[in-house]
């Protein structure tokens, strides 16, 4: 068995009204492809929730342009709590996710005329970028990024990847470099272009190395991470006292295949997984073996070998890719039959 990492499956948004969300992201940035909707009990994110099981109600959607999904994620029986404090540029956890576009001009125009709010201007440091708010609190990215697994009419992809706050960039490098396959490093430098309050910090842009890819790792296509640390004052954890399920970004979730040597190498890398399910979830539409580890300051990164993925599930259509070859991207074909899964009107 060999260890892969294909790419970013999904970003999770903890929210308090998950059809809300869903609507808004397949309105205006093309998410509407509905890969699964459930409600069950995280029973196995228990220490992550105060040690009681809480039901919850997920989806996950994704922008068939490429790119990872957004798992949206909804608390039944508790109202989601947000940060106490505003969240800045720093702070320890997952400041915003970014989301790759072929035309960045056209988005930075079209997200003004609909009124988002703190639209910044277009940045050209690496590569143009622009940051805005959804209308959930939530930041976003946007980065000039031409990867395209086939074409639709929406102006952006999927998820590229995220701007992660730490407190020891270069031990967080170690981390990201040696668990997930971060080793190039694109950018780095000091600087206070997007610290809000014009504080001084190091950004460190690293991108992965694709040297295998199975799975849907095609249409995840390539990613990239942010490092942000705070260099003359100390920042705060975006979660802190907080529950894994409430408002804001709760995970960052990788597409992997080899999870039981992926597991052995957290272990020796004094990174254990702190959730393993074992054998295998099943999510209703979807199943497979999911594992929870931690990034050097808390952030949590989740691991999903996927199983079993929903075709057409009116027919009793899965696709089963426990029996293929982990090395080989599936045919571009099959993977683009996912759009049977499109949305149209709104949940």
């Amino acid at each position: 068995m060999v260890e892969i990492i294909n790419g970013i499956q999904q970003i999770g948004i903890g929210v308090s009204d998950v059809k809300k969300v869903f609507n808004w992201y397949r309105n205006h940035l093309g998410f509407d492809i509905l890969l699964f909707e459930d409600e069950a009990v995280a029973s196995l994110m228990s220490q992550y929730t105060n040690n009681k099981v809480e039901k919850r109600e997920a989806y996950l959607s994704l922008n068939m342009t490429g790119g990872g999904g957004l798992e949206i994620w909804q608390f039944k029986d508790r109202i989601p709590v947000a940060s106490e404090n505003p969240i800045k540029f720093g702070d320890l956890g997952i400041y915003a996710m970014k989301i790759r576009c072929g035309n960045l001009m056209k988005m930075h125009t079209y997200l003004k005329e609909v009124g988002v709010l703190n639209l910044s201007q277009i940045n050209h440091t690496h590569k143009p970028n622009f940051y805005f708010n959804d209308p959930f609190g939530n930041r976003v990215q946007l980065v000039e990024d031409m990867y395209s697994f086939s074409k639709q009419s929406s102006l952006n992809g999927g998820v590229l990847g995220a701007v992660i706050g730490v407190s020891d960039i270069t031990k967080s490098m170690g981390f990201y470099s040696t668990m997930l396959g971060y080793t190039k490093v694109v950018y780095d430098a000091i600087d206070s272009v997007l610290s809000t309050d014009k504080k001084m910090c190091r950004r460190v842009i690293l991108q992965q190395e694709r040297t295998s890819v199975g799975g849907f790792g095609d249409l995840l296509g390539p990613t990239q991470l942010e490092l942000v640390q705070l260099l003359d004052e100390r920042p705060n954890k975006i979660f802190e006292n907080r529950l894994w399920g409430d408002l804001g970004y709760i995970h960052l979730c990788f597409d992997v295949s080899g999870m039981a040597v992926i597991r052995e190498k957290a272990i020796k890398n004094n990174s254990p997984f702190t959730v393993d399910s074992a054998n295998s979830f099943d999510m209703g539409d979807a199943a497979g073996h999911f594992s929870y580890m931690e990034d050097p300051d808390g952030t949590l990164i989740e691991l999903v070998e996927t199983h079993k993925v929903p075709i057409l599930k009116a027919l009793g259509l899965y696709l089963n890719l426990k029996k293929r070859n982990p090395n080989k991207t599936l045919p571009k074909w099959l993977v683009k039959s996912l759009a049977l899964h499109r949305v149209n009107t709104d949940r």
